[in-house]
């Protein structure tokens, strides 16, 4: 069976005590304020003299601001995370260059992340006993489930999220086995009344954790709002609110992992397809439930899952009219709004329901991409409005666009 190494992380909670607590709350704030004055002299050095700061120039710059009385107290914690933050200055220097974010910002005290990573020189592990760099006692863990024997952790990053609770992340380099192979293949179009609906014809329903929680959040956050800020009471409130942020999106998290899971061991192709989520969030009106609905988290988690255990993932394009193109014939109507949830094919007669016959016709285009290249398929001939039979609320994100790049050949049927 086919194994091949890949980088894992495995994220634990855990209880601090109050040393651990107040070092790394010292770390977390060492290493927002050497990133912000990293970028700031990196800003200032362009603005001013059109030159760029490399990453050994700000390391050098960190030698020497630990030098000076004004920031002494960053001797007082740690070099290795002090350093690593630099890092990930000049990665989020190096993807604005390369065009795939936009320009590095300032982290704030109270909406930035609180994080702190440490390289092998900066933790000792041994025995499932993990030691941070100044501090005297091991992390007490909370071991959910076993680390791969015989390996070491990499990395090892420290975050406290709004709540309050603390994670613990070691990344190491593991041997995953591939899946046996198996025959099926699935075609998945994502949507908002169902979460998922399959080209077998299964509908996955949207468990709307955001929307189920929204009355408790709302109150929360009114609690939040009448109390003053910068008191205990204010802060106590907005860790409350932290909390149910919190609970949504472990949930979340929880079901698209099952769900992502149990696609890629069923199936050998999965097809889905590639929408622009950013876009989509631009609706004011669909924007919450979209959200909530989290389709990048899902395609992101098929990406890597069915890299690690040998299934081939195949996006088909944007502009596919997966929902407007019958699965049995090929026939493509001209309009088909969003209120129709099912319909009558003019052409063959064959009743649809929408979700479940744009997910057949994201299969077929998928296999006929995978089989033939991209830009493949007759020409469609438009057809008038499509027969209406139900009509129900709106179930996908977005209506589509004219246009096919990767579409089924003519007498397509359902390929499961």
């Amino acid at each position: 069976m086919r194994t091949q190494q890949v980088k894992r992380a495995f994220r634990y909670r855990f209880h601090p005590t109050e040393e651990q607590a107040a070092e790394l709350s010292r770390t977390f704030g060492c290493v927002r304020r050497v990133y912000n004055m990293a970028l700031q002299t990196r800003r200032e050095a362009w603005a001013v003299r059109g030159e760029r700061v490399t990453c050994q120039e700000t390391s050098a710059l960190l030698t020497a601001w630990k030098k000076t009385e004004e920031y002494a107290y960053l001797r007082a914690v740690s070099s290795v995370p002090l350093q690593q933050s630099l890092r990930h200055l000049q990665a989020a220097f190096s993807a604005f260059f390369s065009g795939h974010s936009r320009h590095p910002r300032f982290k704030s005290r109270k909406r930035s992340k609180r994080s702190a990573e440490y390289t092998a020189s900066g933790f000792r592990y041994c025995d499932g006993r993990l030691r941070l760099a100044k501090m005297s006692e091991p992390l007490d863990i909370v071991w959910s489930r076993p680390l791969p024997p015989g390996v070491s952790p990499t990395t090892v990053t420290v975050t406290q999220d709004r709540s309050g609770r603390w994670f613990v992340s070691l990344l190491m380099t593991d041997e995953v086995a591939a899946l046996p192979p198996v025959a099926s293949a699935v075609g998945v179009d994502a949507g908002i009344h169902s979460l998922v609906a399959l080209s077998s014809g299964e509908k996955v329903p949207n468990p709307r954790f955001g929307k189920n929680a929204q009355a408790r959040l709302a109150r929360a956050q009114r609690s939040v709002s009448r109390k003053q800020p910068g008191s205990r009471n204010h802060d106590k409130a907005r860790a409350k609110a932290a909390r149910i942020h919190a609970r949504i999106a472990d949930r979340r998290n929880d079901f698209l992992h099952k769900l992502s899971t149990r696609l890629v061991r069923e199936n050998q192709t999965i097809v889905i397809e590639d929408l622009a989520v950013r876009n989509m969030l631009r609706n004011p009106r669909l924007a919450g439930a979209i959200s909530d609905a989290s389709w990048g988290r899902l395609r992101f988690m098929l990406t890597y899952k069915s890299h690690w255990y040998g299934r081939e993932l195949i996006v088909i394009d944007r502009f596919c009219p997966t929902s407007k193109t019958c699965s049995h014939c090929g026939h493509l109507v001209a309009d088909l709004p969003l209120r129709i949830r099912n319909w009558v094919c003019p052409a063959c007669g064959a009743h649809h329901d929408r979700d479940v016959n744009a997910a057949r016709t994201t299969l077929a285009a998928g296999l006929a991409v995978s089989a033939c290249g991209a830009d493949v398929g007759p020409e469609r001939r438009l057809s008038g409005r499509a027969v209406g039979v139900e009509a129900g609320k709106p179930g996908r994100s977005a209506g589509r666009r004219r246009g096919v790049r990767a579409s089924p050949p003519a007498g397509t049927s359902d390929a499961n």
